[in-house]
């Protein structure tokens, strides 16, 4: 359907509709990709095409626009191994709810329930009044919950639990003695499922030098997942959380517990 006619160029709704989703999957890349090393890499991607265009249509520079052609021959095979990790993620953000968002508008139009198996809402006050305790303490934590993804990966990375989730017990596995401190925790359905977990560590190189190992690998957990990640630092006792790639820093236990609810 004709919605706009200028002298030869004409609009059709479906135009539209065509420009609105490959700006709304370029915003997506660009989040996916900003901050990493692969944002230099896809620009100079975009830089070798545009002279192999520039040679090839305009200049018709034919031995140069071969070598390049033969470069954007492979460019799929190219992408798939350079960019694996952001190809993985952008699949993951398409299958997960933080597509859309919970209460979103693209949400609200969708006219079937994509939604993944349901998971139990965390009960929050234990975690929070732990993290308050430890971060009193200066007792270095990193606790992960799980949403709609799946974690098994991870929880097999540690020592399986599968117990009731409370503050005494949160306390014990990161004290400093204990022989299951080093690693996180993966909280799933109200239950602590593993600790001693290990966690992907963020490839973004755009962090403060005061992020240390346990901040970068709760960023990279949120990058590869829609979980939630709280750390609680062990040289200044600051409470922080990570969600969808992004970390909300030096945050009271008040601001901790609003965010989690707001989360959920």
């Amino acid at each position: 359907m004709e919605i706009l006619h200028i002298g030869f160029l004409s609009v059709r709704l479906l135009d539209i509709l065509d420009i609105l989703i490959v700006a709304f999957l370029l915003y997506k890349i660009y989040r996916l990709l900003k901050g990493g090393a692969a944002i230099n890499i896809f620009i100079g991607i975009i830089a070798i095409y545009v002279l192999w265009w520039l040679f090839v249509k305009i200049l018709n520079m034919q031995l140069l626009g071969a070598i390049l052609g033969q470069f954007m021959s492979i460019g799929v095979i190219a992408l798939i191994i350079v960019f694996q990790q952001e190809i993985r993620r952008f699949l993951l953000v398409i299958g997960s709810n933080s597509f859309a968002g919970k209460d979103s508008f693209t949400r609200k139009l969708l006219p079937w329930n994509w939604q993944a198996p349901a998971i139990s809402k965390p009960n929050i006050s234990p975690i929070v009044k732990a993290c308050t305790s430890m971060s009193k303490n200066k007792t270095g934590a990193i606790m992960v919950l799980a949403r709609s993804s799946d974690l098994k990966f991870y929880e097999r990375t540690g020592d399986i639990m599968d117990a009731e989730v409370s503050k005494r017990l949160l306390e014990s596995i990161f004290f400093k003695n204990s022989p299951m401190h080093d690693g996180a925790v993966i909280i799933e359905n109200n239950k602590i499922k593993a600790a001693r977990c290990v966690l992907p560590v963020t490839e973004n190189t755009d962090l403060p030098a005061h992020y240390g190992m346990r901040h970068r690998a709760a960023l990279g957990i949120t990058e590869q997942s829609d979980a939630i990640s709280i750390i609680v630092s062990e040289e200044t006792g600051n409470i922080s959380m990570a969600v969808d790639g992004k970390m909300h820093y030096n945050i009271s236990p008040e601001e901790l517990e609003e965010l989690l609810t707001k989360e959920q």
